[in-house]
């Protein structure tokens, strides 16, 4: 097979089979030699420009794989300045065998592995994992055993991986935000158990298929959400053909339900409009985040937008969704009105005083206090607290990160933020700057620096043609080191996946 697509390889088989030679080198073991060999060429390659790069950063992740084994992704976040223009890169190391995943553990096969690389713990600037209390905890996660030996290691929360929490604060925390995916997934099944309920789907719906929720990347069930929120009315009618045509009289009552009680309520289709704007508006933070070369205050400013997307949906969110559900009632002949439902309230006992404080709410009024207003708070203060850590840099890095940022300070200011930033940088009485240096060099800079406003990458590339602000030069590099999330893990589980299957 191999051959047909390799000329190399064509060409090698066929001098095999005409017996023009005996040494075929097609074996397993020598083709895992071979692998091994290319392997360790790659590594050595990558450690090299670590090296050069002097600086870099850790990202951990950890999967089980189909043999039971916990296996622990390493990857590397480095500047490569072996090029002409600096570049972000993020390379695989390989996968650690873990036998244990407690903090203390995985500190120190991290240790042992940086060992054996012939790398110094002392050059790491960051630290990447996701929220486990075993990697994040402030006492004896991997990031505090990290930050006892160097305090310059910074450490970053996988960012997608926080808005993702975030999402799930939102739903988890409100009783109708669960109710509300719990019937975008009893849709689904309905629909997916059974071969002959699905040629029924298909027959109504011609666009978009209805996809189960995802289980662990919340932002992901927009994709689910998606394919409801503009064909609801096709997969109503599926529902109820499927009501009159099943065998199982279970299914033909849930059915029924689902399309009469579920889609054919008022208040379903303003949730469903609502939280489609609010997926979508995550996923697409998140997958911005996911790039490998993403840089700190790019998702500094991704997630302040964010925020202010929640802020203005909380004042206008509410009326334009009960606008455009309108328009799917007219479409689907659903009264456009919220139902008011009756209050169920607790027996008074002979001996209390019939003192009444419950607020009469109408129907809409209720659904915008507990139900939109619950979970929007809940976004933005999740968002807050979890991304707190994007404050911190901003106080120490801020004025690096643009090229107008840094002309925009005056002497004191940029002489306080360099002196901030030679104490973030410092252990013990070794400091990777010199502050006055620093600040010397960035108000020479400025002079120099042409007048379009340039990112921390374009600037390091300028600094490195120059060769003469050592002090700016370990300021930017360590700002670039520092790492955003770790997707670049989580896409080696995924060769992983393709690679190591059952048979093997």
């Amino acid at each position: 097979m191999l051959q047909e697509f390799d000329p190399v390889i064509k060409e090698h088989v066929r001098r095999i089979t005409r017996d023009d030679m005996h040494v075929y080198y097609l074996g397993h073991t020598i083709q895992n030699e071979l692998i091994l060999l290319l392997a360790h060429e790659i590594k050595s390659e990558i450690i090299k420009k670590v090296k050069q790069a002097k600086y870099f950063s850790v990202i951990l992740d950890c999967t089980p794989v189909t043999s039971h084994q916990e296996q622990m992704s390493l990857i590397l976040r480095y500047i490569n300045v072996s090029s002409t223009c600096v570049s972000i890169e993020e390379s695989y190391l390989g996968f650690l065998n873990v036998d244990e995943t407690t903090g203390k553990r995985l500190f120190d096969i991290t240790q042992d592995e940086l060992k054996s690389l012939d790398l110094d713990i002392d050059d790491v600037r960051g630290q990447g994992y996701d929220n486990g209390s075993n990697v994040k905890g402030k006492h004896q996660g991997v990031q505090k055993r990290f930050l006892d030996i160097n305090p310059r290691a910074f450490y970053t929360p996988c960012g997608c991986h926080s808005l993702n929490l975030a999402l799930c604060d939102m739903a988890n925390t409100c009783i109708k935000g669960r109710d509300f995916f719990g019937i975008i997934q009893r849709i689904y099944t309905i629909f997916a158990n059974s071969s002959k309920r699905w040629q029924i789907l298909k027959n109504n719906v011609k666009g978009l298929t209805v996809k189960p929720l995802s289980i662990t990347p919340w932002e992901s069930r927009v994709e689910s959400v998606k394919a409801i929120r503009f064909q609801i009315s096709d997969i109503r009618e599926a529902l109820l053909q499927v009501a009159e045509s099943d065998n199982d009289s279970l299914i033909q009552s849930q059915a029924k339900s689902l399309a009469t009680n579920d889609l054919g309520d008022f208040e379903f289709l303003v949730a469903i409009v609502l939280w489609f704007e609010i997926l979508y508006a995550v996923n697409l933070v998140s997958k911005k985040l996911q790039s490998s070369d993403m840089l700190i205050d790019i998702a500094i400013k991704e997630v302040k937008g964010l925020i202010s997307f929640f802020e203005e949906f909380r004042e206008t969110g509410l009326s334009k969704a009960i606008n455009d559900a309108k328009e799917i009632a007219v479409e689907m002949d659903v009264d456009p009105v919220f139902v008011q439902k009756r209050v169920i309230r607790r027996k008074r006992q002979f001996d209390e005083n019939p003192i009444d404080n419950d607020v009469s709410l109408s129907a809409e009024e209720s659904f915008k206090i507990n139900y939109f207003l619950y979970i929007v708070d809940q976004a933005i203060g999740s968002l807050k607290t979890r991304f707190e850590q994007y404050t911190e840099y901003e106080n120490i890095f801020g004025f690096l990160f643009s090229c107008a940022e840094l002309k925009s300070y005056d002497d004191k200011s940029l002489k306080l933020s360099c002196s901030k930033l030679e104490v973030a940088l410092k252990n013990g009485e070794r400091s990777d700057i010199d502050a006055n240096e620093l600040f010397v060099e960035l108000r020479l800079l400025n002079h120099f620096l042409p007048s379009e406003n340039m990112s921390p990458v374009d600037v390091l590339t300028f600094l490195k043609q120059r060769d003469c602000f050592p002090n700016a030069l370990i300021a930017y590099r360590v700002l670039l080191t520092i790492p955003v999330t770790v997707a670049s893990a989580e896409r080696s589980f995924s060769k992983l996946k393709l690679l190591k299957s059952y048979l093997r």
